[in-house]
């Protein structure tokens, strides 16, 4: 009877051992950033030269070491793969969908940009451009 006994307490305990849910402990942390990419850090002391863009109402910035563009009294950028507009050469840069970044601007070939796409960390050509062969 005793032995009975024995082997009902440890069936018992070994089924509740294993019917047990385990406990393990884990960290997870996921950042997701949803929105609009921060503004360039464009950093332009006085009003840059700018040329028109042959056949276009577009002007570009040669000299600037970033992509500037001005067209209809604002300003556009394209950096790290998204497009910013600006009242002033030096901003403040607000991000602006590609959707609404004006036709003319979209249709400067990329020889006009100051820092080709793709060679900024932006692993694609400018919107529009790819299309049309440009990139």
């Amino acid at each position: 009877m005793r032995t009975d006994i024995r082997r009902l307490a440890s069936a018992l305990v070994l089924t509740t051992a294993l019917s047990a849910p385990l406990v393990a402990e884990a960290g997870v942390n996921v950042n997701v950033n949803i929105g609009p990419p921060p503004p360039p850090p464009i950093i332009v002391a006085a009003p840059p030269r700018v040329v028109v863009v042959p056949g276009s109402p577009v002007s570009y910035a040669p000299d600037a070491n970033v992509n500037l563009f001005v067209y209809g009294g604002r300003y556009y950028t394209f950096h790290e793969g998204a497009w910013f507009v600006g009242p002033k050469h030096s901003g403040p840069w607000t991000f602006i969908a590609v959707e609404r970044v004006p036709r003319p601007v979209m249709a400067v070939p990329v020889k006009y940009y100051r820092v080709a796409p793709g060679h900024d960390k932006a692993p694609h050509c400018p919107p529009g451009q790819a299309k049309k062969g440009r990139c």
